[in-house]
């Protein structure tokens, strides 16, 4: 059995739970999210934690027992306290600006770039040069803050770019005569 899977999910109080035989939905103070159970594995619900068991020794259902409890965990996660995803513009007129759910990016193109946000997915701008990602979706919110970057993601000379605000950018060096 995947060693993930071992491990139990502990729901807090303030969590409701929704299980029947097909998919499992979670309802916290942030939303609500639902996701697809695979027949292959068995969710034991006690009262203030979930455990997963495979439903035959067989090597897929044991990977996608872990597997579930780690999508599971992060559900949890998500509806008490979110995910976010932070990026950083570095360049010279690189600029962003959230209107709602639009996205405006100018980024040294001839024209500006307009991302409209999934549903599910928010988008603020403190600064013109700083964008944070909010949802309950560890998958949506990565997902957005992906696509995002790779609109111009960071050059290895200069290093501008749309980047993540823990990313490292290694920056070569320039050819010398």
């Amino acid at each position: 059995m995947s060693r993930v899977g071992k491990n139990p999910v502990f729901l807090p109080n303030d969590t409701k739970i929704t299980l029947d035989s097909t998919q499992i939905t979670l309802q916290g103070r942030l939303g609500k999210i639902s996701q697809k159970l695979n027949p292959l594995v068995k969710v034991i619900n006690n009262s203030s934690e979930l455990r997963f068991q495979p439903i035959n020794q067989s090597s897929e259902a044991k990977a996608l027992s872990g597997t579930m409890r780690a999508l599971v965990a992060n559900m949890v996660s998500g509806v008490t306290k979110g995910f976010e995803r932070r990026l950083m513009l570095v360049g010279v007129g690189y600029r962003a600006q959230a209107q709602g759910d639009v996205l405006t990016l100018l980024l040294g193109f001839s024209h500006p770039i307009t991302y409209r946000m999934p549903e599910g997915v928010k988008v603020e701008t403190p600064s013109q040069t700083e964008i944070i990602i909010k949802g309950i979706d560890k998958q949506k919110v990565s997902q957005v803050a992906a696509e995002v970057r790779h609109y111009r993601p960071p050059e290895p000379y200069k290093g501008k770019g749309v980047r993540y605000a823990d990313e490292i950018v290694i920056l070569k060096e320039t050819k010398k005569k």
